[in-house]
């Protein structure tokens, strides 16, 4: 799963201060920490790290106080610094550093003060989402330029170097989608560095050759496996023209591209690598001349070797435990040993390895330190001129949303919905209050931030929402399933999000889930509800102008509490699909057509199913059924098998007491994400797809006291989804948006 770029479009969601850590060598083995963090939980940080003067390779077992590098020193950066680049920017032979600020779409230069020390940083604007920086001289003026990859807008952005550490504005040059790595290196001889860029969205290698005076000619593309992440060009073949080097994320390869002469290449030659690759380096890494590739595998947690056979060829990956998700790779000598050492940024475990060299291109396991949230980018540069390299890093430390940000609601709000009740393309929340009868409309003022909430009447206890528009007048709808009175309430748009009194029609007992869908074809909504004491589903057809016949009701298995209507197989008819709660089931009633359902068939689940989703998650266009089982702690995936049948659930951890899941693409990798919410234990989690429909460990986020019901829409205009819902035990509507 890929969840450090979440998208290709600007983001106008807001950060905390983000910070730069550094770290730095102790000048004695035996030396404690002369620094220590200014990093809290919730900053985005660059870090640099001072490397440790002794020579003696260190064990996990080693008894002095500094191990290789002190504690990360931190300075301010903008709003998710994500690429860092050290270099000599003002020609004071002191390293600078340079990062780029995702979330602002602004560069950051930090001009090194001496001693390793970096002074406040200086702003400058770039592309939207940059994602990647080098620093190169490329007009041959003696001054580095910046050249930047800007994922949001298709564009490299290069910044040249008036002098003193002062740059230009930048000039763009176009080049494919969602370019995520850039690296400056002359690929056709005639000395003037070339820009090479590797686009993710587009599975291409983008090089931009110098067209003298830091001027580029248009891109050249060249095809490349799914997923191009990172880029490096090195001469693999000794034939002294440099080689393109491919990290593809998607398809869990490597690629090489050979120079053909003249900055053309040949065809790319793939390696398998483990899932995920991220990051690649090419480095000699066992002393034979011939330059090795070293790739981070986000998704396996290791690092890949894979060792020069001669003539630009590779052997067979040797992998390396890292940390949880290695994302950036880099290969320096740390530790004078003249035998390169790795070193790896791991994004979950927010700490970063070292893993030395023996020697003959072998490596010991990761020594690992402790640095601040979610580090990303990597570079190992002497900051502070005691002739050790210093690792310098970007931490995010958004890991895809930020806190709740809470509004208040009626007494228990139980179910709530989104969507545009007053047609200003701002999604609305709307709300049930359980203990008070009522619903809460809270109309979106933009930049995913809500007005107080208006209040109507509807009837006893109610339990779930829809909002719908089911008169046909291009106004949202709002129905309401009414627990405690037996019945739906229909509040229809009188426009400008005011909604008539409730007009309500008899359905089962208890009636606890109602979702609001066509199953007749007569393009009306129809309603269906889920009655839980008298184990019935009840579907109400739309008469038109927003009425409803009678409803019809269908026998389900003991506990009906929570229901959803696809079509599951594949007939253009919508079928229904309920959780069973007191018989740990689930029943499917395929759709025969004018909107009646055939008798139920059931597939058993873990205790206590409470809520289902039905949505695709592998990938075959065949929807599956995903439920959240309240007593087993766990969400169930049933995978579609074909012609409406599933197979046995796949469970997955959640949290206590897991009530409410949808399922919804939160990190843009086009695999749809669980996500749900754990009443006991006042936190959200969101499972990640893998890719193939099966799901990596939740991560969580704390909210409010016994959230119950979630819904997942864009709520501030930034194009990526955010979580909204209802906090019932502290009477509020949580919003976490998205990072």
């Amino acid at each position: 799963m890929l969840i450090l770029f979440f998208e290709t479009e600007p983001s106008t969601s807001s950060s905390t201060p983000a910070t730069i850590l550094s770290i730095s060598p102790s000048s004695s083995s035996s030396s404690t920490s002369s620094s220590t963090t200014t990093s809290s939980s919730t900053s985005t940080t660059i870090s640099t790290t001072l490397t440790s003067t002794s020579t003696t390779t260190p064990t996990t077992s080693t008894t002095t106080a500094c191990n290789l590098f002190f504690d990360q020193t931190t300075y301010s950066a903008g709003a998710k610094p994500w690429s860092v680049s050290v270099a000599d920017v003002n020609n004071d032979n002191k390293p600078d550093i340079i990062v780029t600020n995702y979330d602002t779409n602004s560069i950051n230069v930090l001009l090194n003060t001496g001693s390793g020390t970096f002074n406040a940083q200086i702003t400058y604007l770039v592309g939207i989402q940059p994602a990647s920086v080098a620093v190169v001289d490329v007009n041959n003026d003696n001054k580095p330029d910046i050249i930047v990859a800007n994922s949001g807008s298709k564009n490299v952005s290069v910044l040249l170097n008036t002098g003193s550490g002062i740059f230009n504005t930048q000039t763009t040059y176009s080049v494919g989608t969602n370019p995520l790595s850039v690296t400056v290196v002359d690929v056709n001889s005639d000395n003037k560095p070339d820009i090479i860029v590797a686009n993710y969205k587009s599975n291409t290698v983008s090089v931009l050759l110098n067209a003298g005076s830091g001027t580029f000619n248009a891109q050249t593309n060249y095809s490349i496996s799914p997923g191009p992440l990172s880029v490096a060009v090195v001469d693999v073949n000794s034939d002294n023209k440099p080689d393109i080097i491919v990290a593809n994320y998607d398809s869990s390869s490597v690629s090489v591209l050979l120079n053909t002469g003249s900055g053309t290449f040949s065809a790319q030659t793939t390696y398998s690598v483990t899932s995920g690759p991220y990051s690649v380096v090419v480095a000699d890494v066992n002393n034979d001349n011939n330059p090795d590739i070293i790739v981070a595998n986000f998704d396996s947690n290791n690092v890949g070797v894979l060792l020069n056979a001669g003539s630009g060829t590779f052997n067979a990956q040797t992998t390396y435990s890292a940390g949880a998700s290695p994302v950036s790779v880099t290969v320096v000598d740390v530790n004078s040993d003249s035998n390169p050492d790795i070193i790896v940024t791991n994004f979950l475990s927010d700490n970063i390895g070292v893993l030395l060299n023996t020697g003959a291109g072998t490596f010991n396991a990761q020594i690992t330190y402790s640095v601040g949230t979610n580090p990303i980018s990597i570079a190992v540069v002497d900051v502070n001129s005691d002739n050790q390299p210093d690792i310098t890093f970007a931490n995010s430390a958004c890991n895809l949303f930020f806190d709740q940000t809470t509004y208040s609601a009626g007494a228990k709000p139980w179910s709530v919905s989104v969507g545009d009740v007053n047609n200003d393309n701002k999604p609305d929340i709307i709300v049930t209050n359980y203990d008070t009868n009522s619903i809460n409309v809270l109309l979106n003022t933009g930049s995913g931030t809500f007005n107080a909430q208006i209040t109507y009447l509807v009837g006893t206890q109610p339990g779930s929402v829809a909002v719908v528009d089911v008169n046909n007048d291009n106004k949202p709808d709002i129905i309401v399933a009414n627990s405690g009175s037996n019945n739906v309430g229909v509040l229809l748009n009188t426009g400008s999000s005011i909604f008539n009194t409730q007009t309500t029609y008899s359905v089962g007992t208890n009636p606890l889930s109602v979702t609001v869908v066509d199953v007749n074809n007569d393009n009306q909504p129809d309603i269906i509800v889920a009655n839980y004491k008298s184990n019935t589903v009840s579907v109400l057809l739309n008469t038109g102008s927003g009425t409803f016949n009678a409803q019809t009701n269908y026998s389900i298995s003991s506990g009906p509490l929570s229901v959803a209507v696809v079509d599951v197989n594949s007939d253009s008819k919508p079928d229904i699909i309920v959780a069973n709660y007191d018989s740990s089931s689930v029943s499917v009633l395929l759709n025969t057509g004018s909107g009646t359902f055939n008798a139920q068939i059931t597939y058993s689940v873990t205790s206590g199913p409470y809520s289902v989703a039905v949505v695709d998650v592998n990938n075959d266009n065949q929807p599956d059924i995903i439920v959240a089982n309240f007593d087993s702690n766990n969400v169930g995936v049933l995978l579609n098998a074909g012609s409406g049948t599933f197979n046995a659930q796949t469970t997955y951890s959640a949290g206590a007491s897991p009530v409410s899941v949808t399922v919804v693409d939160v990190n843009s990798d086009s695999n749809p994400d669980i996500i749900v919410t754990n009443f006991l234990s006042d936190n959200v989690d969101v499972l990640l797809n893998t890719g193939t429909g099966t799901f990596n460990a939740q991560i969580t986020y704390s909210v409010g006291t016994n959230p119950i019901s979630i819904a997942v829409v864009d709520v501030n205009s930034d194009n990526k989804p955010d979580i909204t819902f209802s906090n019932s035990g502290s009477d509020s509507v949580g919003v976490l948006l998205h990072c």
